[in-house]
């Protein structure tokens, strides 16, 4: 069995015979095992906007996240697992956690304990490359999957580029512009491909 910590109501973890998934209503910070985790922490103030929108500045303070970041790291040491993050999270510097390079593939991070990964989701069933950083816990090199490490495609369809121009094109994003309302939505949706990447993670750890 896997916990799936952080997740969304009714979402790719939901419904999978082996897979206990945590969303808000359970509150994930509360998770006491036993089993390893697939942990999702709330990204929102921990990436490039952590202070709130562009038009309303500073409305919030880096890392206030109500713990839940710190108690995804406890669960993955105690248990074993693997934590989600988007590439450049500012909770690596607040933890003292190395920030993995792009293109090197699983890296441990001595002074931490844990492995870390830069790997992007687009290669996995994402709409945008979406850089990720993973944090695993609790297995050796030899049991962590070999993924895609390369750089993905910038993904711009031509009419984006025809109505826009390239580099705006690309400061907006794929998914800021074709997702609508749901962009939020589909921004953090994580592909079943993915998934799937994790919970083999996750099913790995065998803690000593």
């Amino acid at each position: 069995m896997i916990a799936a910590l952080y997740v969304e109501t009714g979402g790719c973890y939901f419904g999978l015979p082996d897979v206990d998934p945590w969303d808000e209503a359970r509150d994930a910070r509360l998770y006491a095992g036993p089993w390893p985790v697939v942990a999702h922490p709330p990204c929102q103030r921990w990436g490039r906007f952590w202070h709130g929108s562009t038009r309303k500045p500073h409305q919030f303070k880096l890392g206030d996240d109500g713990g839940c970041f710190h108690a995804a790291l406890d669960a993955v040491r105690k248990w074993g697992g693997v934590i989600e993050h988007p590439a450049h999270s500012k909770a690596f510097d607040k933890f003292g956690i190395l920030k993995p390079k792009p293109g090197d593939g699983w890296q441990f991070d001595s002074a931490t304990h844990v492995w870390v990964c830069h790997v992007e989701q687009g290669h996995y069933g994402h709409s945008s490359r979406k850089g990720t950083w993973l944090i695993a816990c609790g297995m050796q090199r030899a049991d962590l999957p070999e993924l895609n490490w390369s750089k993905g495609e910038q993904r711009l369809p031509q009419w984006m580029v025809d109505r826009y121009g390239y580099e705006k094109a690309r400061r907006i994003g794929v998914v800021a512009m074709v997702g609508g309302k749901d962009k939020t939505r589909i921004r953090n949706a994580t592909p079943e491909p993915f998934r799937d990447v994790l919970l083999s993670i996750a099913r790995s750890a065998a803690l000593w």
